[in-house]
Order: C-alpha cells, then sequence, then structure tokens
C-alpha cells in the first residue's frame, strides 16, 4: 500500500488549516524551509569540524533541523523514509502560528548554544521561515474602505463623547 493510500483525507484538512494563505505564499515557505534546511545542513556540518563540545553540539543540532525541515516541508527528499508522509502530513494540519513557533524555536537552540557567525548565518534561512509562517498567521491586510469606516467611526464616537461630556459641566 501506498502512503498516498494511507493518507486520502490529509489534502482536505491541509487546505482548511491554510484557508488563509494564497498558493504563491505557501509555495515560498515551503522553498523558504528548503533553502533553511540546506543551509542549517552545511552549516552545522561546518560547525562540527572544531574541537569545542558547545560547538558541536550546535552542529548537530542545526543537522537535526535540517532533517526536520526536510521532512516537514519536502517529504520528497526523504524518500527512504517509510514515515515520511505521515510526518508531513500532519505537519501541513499545524496552524501557521504553531508551525512559525517551532520553526523559529529550532532555529534558535543552536544560535544559544553557541553564538557564532556559522550559527547565525545557518540558521537565519530557517529561522525566516518561521517568520513567514508567522506572517501569515497574521492574516490579511483590510482594504481601504473598511479602515475608513472604522475612522469615521471612532470619530463620531469621540465627538459624541466630548459633546456629552460638554453638556454635562454646562
Amino acid at each position: 500500500m501506498s502512503s498516498q493510500d494511507e493518507f486520502p483525507a490529509a489534502a482536505p484538512e491541509a487546505a482548511g488549516a491554510d484557508e488563509g494563505m494564497t498558493w504563491w505564499y505557501r509555495w515560498l515557505c515551503r522553498i523558504a524551509g528548503v533553502i533553511g534546511g540546506v543551509s542549517c545542513a552545511f552549516a552545522g556540518l561546518w560547525n562540527c569540524v572544531t574541537i569545542n563540545p558547545l560547538n558541536i553540539a550546535a552542529g548537530v543540532w542545526m543537522m537535526l533541523n535540517a532533517f526536520v525541515l526536510f521532512l516537514c516541508e519536502a517529504p520528497f527528499c526523504c524518500q527512504f523514509i517509510e514515515f515520511a508522509n505521515a510526518v508531513s502530513a500532519r505537519a501541513d494540519r499545524l496552524r501557521a502560528w504553531q508551525k512559525a513557533a517551532f520553526y523559529c524555536g529550532m532555529a534558535v537552540i543552536p544560535v544559544v548554544l553557541s553564538l557564532t557567525l556559522t550559527t547565525l548565518f545557518g540558521n537565519a534561512i530557517a529561522f525566516a521561515t518561521g517568520v513567514l509562517y508567522g506572517l501569515s498567521a497574521l492574516g490579511k491586510k483590510g482594504d481601504a474602505i473598511s479602515y475608513a469606516r472604522i475612522h469615521q467611526q471612532q470619530k463620531q464616537m469621540d465627538e459624541e463623547k466630548l459633546t456629552g461630556t460638554l453638556e454635562g459641566q454646562a
């Protein structure tokens, strides 16, 4: 049985979770996740070539970040792992703010372990992926007409309050 047969209902649930995201923004987040995974993998490998144990720990964590990013955002890169599509389907059901918190949290840990340029630049794109998901969680920007109506209503309420206090003083 293929992995697509195991999870036929994953597509509608994923579409419901991404209601506010356009198709191009969803692809932008996925591409940023893949590029962030590549940068974490290379920087993590480079970070492991040292004697300092904290640098090695940060490098291992960065390579783990790369694996998780590949697993969640591009499961086709992990075809040799049986549960890759299951993990990807589960990650697609997460809300955007949950992905944002997870990706940003994963990217901050190696920087806390070892603050070097390699860890900063290696995790920058992974952190940016979390930021992109966080921005999508905020939702769409409103149109100018609705903002003008809200501003006009607030202005009228302020004027009514001002005239009510002036009449009460007289």
